[in-house]
């Protein structure tokens, strides 16, 4: 017989990046001052992760390098993408100690939820001791603190993390409803509220709402519907305490359309030209990771922003290349691609971020076959070219066959190859 009431925890690993830096340092964590950040960057690069300890100093998550005061002395670590992945790798497995996979979602690198309705007839504990243990694992195991929030739904248990956790001085929240209407509905920056962004911040301001007890109890809900479409409804139950999806949902959701995205921050104001020549690393690189997968996709998309100041940035137009059969082809894909861009690039203006965006991608093999194509057996040709690149990136690493256009200047491909996530990997 399922239980009336579930008992989720969401726990995060505090300062994640940073944490692992002070651990391969012979650091506390807690104690240390430490910025993870890529030093062969400009001082405007952005901090991956700042430790508790600077951020006590005042020192914002995600801030420049140049924002540091200079009054303050800290370690800066270089980024290191694998072992972040390793470490993060570590902790999933301490979860496995505890619950099935089934009952884990990893939401982030550094973020779980967990449904322990179940497990606590077993471990004979309540929800905050099995939590605490599963913490105390994590510490004893890896090194780096965790910070963790219940609450008898997803919502709850993530708001408990965010907000009561983290304010906390033994890092752990938990909230009910009743709890969260009576310590959180006056609680402000509404901001600080999962799935409340800046935007809608604006948009809820724009009625007089600034804080969750306000929208709970909001007379006109229609008016929140024109405003918001459908995410008034989640908004509604969020500001109730309420939320219907469970993790069952969770494990059981498929995707109705997939895609697949390539993104890029360029280091300096590129010019239109030298963009051009990313723009084409980029399709190179989206091709052959169609063709690994086994991919095809539909239509492809770019975006693009422009430089306004040192760090500002205005976005442009963007557009879409539609093509007559579902395609992993450079040689289709590119070409259009290029002509796209032509048409939308501002000479006036220069490049600071670049996106590339496959839609409607499906596999291969079930996609619509191109019958009716003089050009088939080239494509059959190319696609063997590309798996033959793929070959020898794999056994002698990526940047073992570039391409010419990988060698001029303003290329990042072979810089790229060395990352994970846009950052070094460390490797």
């Amino acid at each position: 017989m399922e239980p009336a009431e579930r008992s989720y925890l969401c726990i995060d690993l505090k300062s994640f990046y940073a944490s692992v830096e002070c651990v391969e340092r012979g650091l506390d964590p807690l104690t240390a001052d430490l910025v993870v950040a890529d030093p062969s960057r400009s001082e405007k690069t952005i901090c991956l992760a700042v430790s508790p300890s600077l951020k006590a100093k005042g020192v914002r998550n995600r801030c420049r390098v140049f924002e540091i005061p200079e009054s303050i002395h800290y370690t800066m670590a270089p980024p290191r993408m694998a072992l972040y992945i390793e470490y993060s790798a570590n902790v999933y497995a301490v979860l496995l100690k505890y619950v099935s996979k089934d009952d884990i979602h990893v939401y982030s690198i550094d973020e779980s939820f967990i449904d322990v309705t179940n497990y606590l007839p077993y471990y004979q504990c309540t929800t905050r001791e099995l939590g605490e243990r599963i913490r105390e694992d994590i510490l004893q195991t890896t090194g780096i603190p965790a910070t963790c929030g219940m609450g008898p739904n997803l919502y709850l248990a993530k708001i408990a993390l965010d907000i009561t956790a983290k304010h906390s001085p033994d890092f752990f929240g938990s909230l009910d409803q009743a709890t969260y209407q009576a310590t959180l509905w006056d609680h402000r920056p509404i901001t600080d509220f999962w799935r409340v962004g800046r935007g809608t911040a604006r948009r809820l301001a724009s009625l007089g709402i600034e804080t969750m007890g306000q929208l709970a109890l909001y007379p006109k809900p229609e008016k929140l519907y024109q405003l918001l479409g459908i995410d008034a409804e989640i908004l509604i139950d969020h500001a109730w305490g309420e939320e219907s999806v469970t993790m069952a949902d969770i494990k059981s959701y498929r995707h109705r359309s997939h895609s697949l995205s390539n993104g890029q921050v360029l280091f300096c104001a590129y010019t239109i030209e030298e963009a051009r020549v990313v723009i084409t690393e980029m399709i190179d690189t989206t091709c052959l990771d169609l063709v690994e997968k086994g991919l095809v996709t539909q239509s492809v998309s770019i975006a693009l922003r422009y430089e306004k100041d040192d760090l500002g940035l205005i976005d442009s137009d963007g557009a879409t290349v539609r093509f007559s059969f579902p395609t992993n082809s450079r040689e289709t894909i590119l070409p259009l691609v290029l002509e796209a861009y032509d048409n939308i690039a501002d000479r006036n203006q220069h490049v600071r971020n670049i996106m590339v965006s496959c839609n409607n991608v499906t596999d291969e093999n079930t996609g619509q076959l191109n019958l009716f194509s003089d050009e088939e057996e080239n494509a059959q040709q190319e696609r063997a070219r590309q798996q033959a690149i793929l070959d020898v990136k794999h056994k002698f690493g990526k940047n073992s066959l570039l391409r010419g256009i990988d060698l001029l200047p303003k290329a990042t491909q072979r810089d790229r190859n060395t990352q994970i996530g846009g950052h070094r990997s460390g490797s």
